[in-house]
């Protein structure tokens, strides 16, 4: 498998072109190494920000997978599943996020009212801990936009239990640097870590580990060893899985893509030429600034998609813009405007707002829940085990 090259070009057809090189090494060679964090990071696929952003989407990434190995890519098939099981956990637990979105605001207040916490904070941040791997981790991240994923539990091992800063502050670095973050994969990753997803079970960054899996390059030394779960609240009962909307035939009807969802297909009853728009929200997947690499990444894929679309001049929107996203659509006759479902998080909260303001003009806002997440959302109801074999078998 060759390196990545970072950062990744933000297209459908780059998707594809990794996923088909990546597929010949999914069985067995990527089962072995998975776990090595090395220079150019020859060992994963290299897929997530794409799949984050639905310029390929899960299903069709599990089905090539299939092809390619009916047997053998167990370790890769669960990796893609991890991102639809966060998803559906969240999205039956929205409590969990807006419980992080108000840990993150009272961590942000103490950076202002406590100095010592602010400083260590910002040396988390820049790579100057002295902690070796974790700054160049950090400093890694925020140079292209990518981590190794047995490097994000390492490095949020130590920020939680080494250096005991909030673990809302460490997610919230993640989600503003990571072209592939999204709200629950990131949140949930970081509550596992530090024992608030699985009670009782947290993950130890050890020496001997780092050390393995990069190859020499990092030992790091006085990592923490007392690893006792953070205090946790238990968890809510799950709500019941969201259905979607149905298209209404015979509507005048607009094509509403965003940054959860820029695959532009399943939508089978959208006839050809259907007028199409944007909504990004990529500033408000943090209060801070957001990394210009992933406000790029995100700019790109648009682009892209547009151009697939054959209408590469597709107004574009922001969650600031809402109302004049609404009349645009209630000037050009519109009364019905068709999205992706998307999950929880600032896309999810957009379309909130969007909803009364389309209403008061007359149009109706249908959300369209893929078939891969109505099917596996529901088994969504405790671990990922139990998860796998319910989708897995």
């Amino acid at each position: 498998m060759t390196a990545l090259s970072l950062p990744l070009p933000a297209t459908r057809a780059a998707a594809t072109a990794r996923l088909a090189a990546f597929l010949p090494r999914a069985g067995l060679a990527y089962a072995a190494r998975r776990n090595e964090d090395l220079p150019g990071h020859p060992h994963v696929s290299g897929l997530a920000p794409y799949i984050r952003h639905r310029l390929l989407t899960e299903a069709e990434a599990i089905d090539a997978t299939l092809r390619a190995h009916p047997q053998g890519a167990d370790k890769f098939l669960a990796e893609l599943w991890w991102r639809t099981y966060w998803k559906g956990w969240l999205e039956r637990r929205p409590g969990i996020w807006s419980a992080y979105r108000q840990g993150l605001a009272e961590a942000t207040n103490r950076l202002q009212a406590e100095a010592g916490l602010r400083q260590q904070w910002q040396s988390a941040c820049t790579g100057e801990t002295g902690i070796d791997g974790f700054d160049h981790w950090a400093r890694d991240l925020a140079a292209t936009g990518y981590l190794h994923n047995h490097a994000r539990m390492w490095f949020a091992s130590i920020w939680i239990f080494t250096l005991r800063l909030p673990w809302e502050l460490g997610a919230d670095f993640f989600l503003r640097h990571l072209i592939d973050g999204d709200p629950a994969s990131n949140t949930l990753s970081w509550r596992w870590v530090g024992g608030l997803h699985t009670p009782g079970k947290t993950y130890a960054a050890t020496a001997d580990n780092i050390a393995k899996n990069t190859g020499g390059r990092f030992r790091p030394t006085g990592l923490a060893r007392d690893c006792a779960p953070l205090r946790m609240a238990p968890h809510p009962a799950p709500r019941p899985v969201p259905e979607g909307d149905a298209i209404v035939p015979d509507l005048p009807t607009a094509l509403l893509l965003h940054e959860d969802d820029l695959a532009g297909d399943g939508f089978p009853h959208l006839p050809e030429g259907t007028p199409l728009l944007f909504l990004t929200t990529t500033a408000r997947r943090s209060t801070l600034a957001v990394n210009p690499l992933v406000h790029h990444f995100v700019d790109e894929a648009l682009a892209d998609t547009a151009r697939r679309h054959g209408q590469p001049e597709a107004a574009r929107f922001t969650d600031e813009s809402l109302m004049p996203l609404a009349d645009h659509l209630a000037a050009t006759g519109i009364r019905q405007l068709v999205t992706p479902y998307a999950p929880i998080g600032p896309t999810a909260a957009a379309l909130q707002r969007l909803a009364p303001l389309l209403d008061d003009r007359g149009i109706r806002l249908a959300r369209l829940l893929r078939d891969h997440d109505a099917r596996a959302w529901p088994h969504a109801t405790h671990g990922f085990f139990r998860f796998r074999e319910g989708v897995m078998g």
